[in-house]
């Protein structure tokens, strides 16, 4: 396992991350913590979760995922783990979450206490926004729609709330998910004005079907100093290839409409055939798909997730694979005929 400093902070994490938004909805407490356990000690440090999760988001659930991996972190030496967890964003009708979520100062400071608390930590290591305050189009949407518009807290006091919970040492760096080029720069220009925080990291979707973080926000990230941490790599599991030829037992036919980033028109055929070259490379098509995302120059870690110890070790051992130019080439012309059918 190899470790990168994230952004221009201080932390170096895993190339690899273990995402956790299954737990407390398709795994218990026993198998969060295999997984974790297994994780760690095939060189894994860096740990994301959130106060939303798991998902599918329901009132009943919420919080319990951050309330399995606290029951773990504090039994473990904190100093040793890199523990990422984010404050829900408005807009996704997510009521029952302080009653109508929104990054306030007010609600910032609740967020985080409820987080501490469900984690047995002091501190968290990096709090994340995991979507925008403002209006922006997230989740499978690809159209900016100003007709949406709704009231947002100004971002330089987003970043104030962020100070004070550094100056209190409840938190060490802020990031940033789901985010725009845009909203990165405002950021950075509004804590570089105010003399704030910076943020060091964003979250999005990246994978072999989502390649639209290369159009801006690779530039906007690099310039501005910030790492990607790369969500859904296998795209929602559909580039396992697990759902070629009829429904599997996974996310996307147990929750019907969960995906519907992935459920559009061009993705089967792009599946195949990244499942095909798979093939011809002898690799699994995880494999593939893990060892692409982590190769990209602006990905600083992976995350990834499993509902199954097998799965987790499958995951896990794609580091071991490199993609060399021949094999870089081959996506590269998949991707040519078949340009992000998941944006």
């Amino acid at each position: 396992m190899k470790y990168r400093q994230l952004g221009s902070s201080d932390l170096r994490v895993s190339e690899i991350a273990l995402g956790t938004m299954t737990f407390g909805e398709q795994n218990s407490p026993e198998d969060a913590v295999r997984q974790l356990d297994y994780a760690v000690a095939r060189g894994v440090n860096f740990i994301d979760v959130a106060e939303m999760y798991p998902v599918p988001p329901r009132a009943e659930t919420q919080g319990r995922t951050e309330d399995y991996v606290g029951r773990w972190l504090g039994k473990q030496s904190r100093d040793k783990l890199i523990v990422a967890t984010k404050i829900t964003g408005p807009g996704r009708g997510l009521e029952w979450i302080r009653g109508g979520p929104r990054i306030t100062s007010k609600q910032i400071k609740m967020a985080i206490d409820s987080s501490l608390t469900r984690l047995k930590t002091d501190y968290i290591d990096l709090y994340q926004i995991h979507w925008p305050d403002r209006n922006v189009p997230t989740f499978g949407q690809s159209e900016y729609d100003p007709g949406k518009e709704r009231d947002a807290t100004p971002i330089v006091e987003q970043l104030g709330a962020f100070a004070d919970l550094i100056q209190a040492g409840k938190i060490r760096h802020v990031g940033l998910s789901n985010e725009t080029p845009w909203g990165v720069c405002q950021f950075t220009r509004a804590a570089e004005t105010a003399g704030l925080p910076r943020v060091v990291s964003i979250q999005n979707a990246y994978n072999l079907i989502n390649r639209v973080f290369e159009y801006g926000l690779a530039e906007t990230c690099h310039r501005e100093q910030l790492g990607l941490l790369a969500y859904s790599p296998l795209g929602f599991g559909t580039l396992t290839g697990k759902y070629i030829g009829g429904a599997d037992a996974g996310r996307m036919t147990r929750f019907p409409g969960f995906g519907q980033r992935y459920d559009k028109p061009m993705v089967p055929e792009a599946v195949a055939a990244y499942v095909a070259l798979a093939k011809q490379a002898n690799l699994h098509p995880a494999a593939l798909a893990l060892a692409f995302v982590r190769s990209r120059w602006f990905v600083t870690s992976t995350i990834i997730g499993a509902t199954t110890m097998a799965q987790l070790q499958q995951n896990l051992d794609s580091v071991e694979v490199e993609v060399n130019a021949d094999l870089f080439g081959k996506i590269q012309a998949n991707h040519t005929h078949y340009p992000n059918p998941a944006p």
